[in-house]
């Protein structure tokens, strides 16, 4: 029975992609397993393999394709003993892709087909798209009717499927619209400028953050941080680490630090999730990374079991490969609280917008030097940095966001605290 290779979700925002690259071509048999093609995502490209075995009979989308949706055909699979008359009844892909320029004529909208048998023998046909969802709700695809091509299993058969764990389903939120396009030309008629259509990784950025902004209720906590001892105790580790090749930054501790008080104050250490809170066990802590075209927040897992120069080998690691855009989706998504640190620009303080679901962002400003009033009531010079926890309400309330940060200017100005 012939199949039709589906555009995937290879991440949980993604809406649509681009067909960077094809590594089969029409008539090449495949496994389960193998690699089929190379899909630009809102966050990176990613090697997209084989749910079934067969032949190629047909690639559908060409490569270069922008704007493929998910779950649009992209290509057809024979089984090794089907001719290309079994593609018959499969039509063409919709005319969602925006293909680059091409000498290529349009393609037509499939023809609408008839649920078949989900099964064919011991087999499931279902999209990989949905055998994610079947894993997350832990449902068992063997039970589901499909009604996708030939009876195969797609994400809305398993949208109205109950779940099995207690987690709900994310909440859909209504973006207020701001004024279009054309509207906004048309003010700058007469001047002179560059038209930037947004990239995928620019549209999710101001999707989420618009989310953010309107659904989250914010409030800040900001107070001043004296890094003496800590700049005194990074340069004297940083001295006996050299000959290992690991130098600390400032920012190494300042994540041992949070991973810390997140364990001290679990309560703060939980994320949002509509209609309950969770929290969790392990300190995983994400951290904003600055790429071009927009930002990661890779994920620092355990972070409060790991030593600061193994924070330091693993936050280099992400952030080399975020900028590079070959993080897997488990790097950047999860975690209960984030650090953006914008110190390293000469950025003294600043507000930071929460990443959802999480409870809670740091927003870390420079170290600089500062007359300050000693408890003598002397003035001395001190190197001072400012810092604003941006909190979820409905997660953390001001008393225990007060205590966490507490906790983490505790660590940062007597670092010898984080060993004990």
């Amino acid at each position: 029975m012939a199949i039709q290779i589906l555009m995937p979700a290879l991440s949980p925002t993604m809406e649509e992609g681009t067909l960077a690259k094809w590594l089969v071509k029409e008539g090449d048999t495949v496994q389960s397993g193998d690699l089929l093609a190379e899909i630009e995502t809102d966050k990176a490209t990613m090697e997209f393999e084989a749910v079934d075995e067969g032949v190629i009979g047909k690639i559908l989308v060409t490569e270069g394709t922008e704007g493929v949706a998910v779950n649009a055909p992209i290509a057809i699979l024979l089984e090794e003993d089907e001719d290309a008359s079994a593609m018959d009844n499969l039509g063409q892909p919709p005319a969602a892709a925006k293909a680059k320029p091409s000498a290529e004529k349009p393609v037509t909208t499939p023809a609408p087909v008839a649920p078949a048998p989900v099964k064919s023998g011991d087999r499931v046909f279902a999209t990989p798209l949905a055998r994610r969802i079947a894993a997350d709700k832990g449902v068992d695809l063997a039970n589901v009717t499909g009604s996708g091509p030939h009876g195969r299993i797609i994400k809305a058969d398993l949208e109205s499927t109950p779940t099995k764990t207690a987690a709900p389903a994310p909440a859909k939120v209504a973006i207020a619209s701001s004024a279009s396009s054309d509207s906004v030309k048309a003010m700058y008629q007469d001047r002179a400028y560059e038209e930037v259509p947004l990239n995928g990784m620019r549209k999710i950025i101001a999707a989420r953050l618009t989310e953010a902004k309107q659904t989250i209720p914010h409030f800040y906590l900001r107070r001043s941080i004296h890094l003496d001892r800590l700049m005194q105790a990074r340069k004297e580790m940083n001295a006996v680490l050299e000959a290992d090749g690991i130098k600390l930054s400032v920012n190494d501790f300042i994540i041992k630090a949070c991973a810390k008080a997140l364990q001290d104050v679990p309560d703060c250490n939980a994320v949002w999730a509509e209609d309950r809170i969770l929290k969790l066990e392990p300190s995983d802590v994400a951290v904003a990374v600055s790429v071009e075209g927009g930002l990661f927040t890779p994920v620092l897992r355990d972070s409060h079991k790991k030593s600061i120069s193994e924070l330091s080998k693993e936050m280099k690691d992400l952030a080399g490969r975020a900028r590079d855009k070959k993080l897997a989706p488990h790097e950047y998504q999860g975690g209960s609280f984030a650090i953006s640190n914008l110190g390293m620009m000469g950025i003294e303080n600043f507000d930071a917008v929460i990443n959802p679901p999480h409870g809670s962002i740091l927003a870390v400003g420079a170290g600089m030097k500062k007359p300050v009033i000693a408890d003598d009531g002397s003035i001395k010079t001190a190197i001072v940095m400012s810092v604003t926890l941006s909190v979820d309400h409905r997660v953390i309330d001001g008393a225990l966001g007060a205590q966490f940060l507490a906790r983490i200017a505790l660590y940062l100005e007597n670092p010898i605290v984080m060993f004990a």
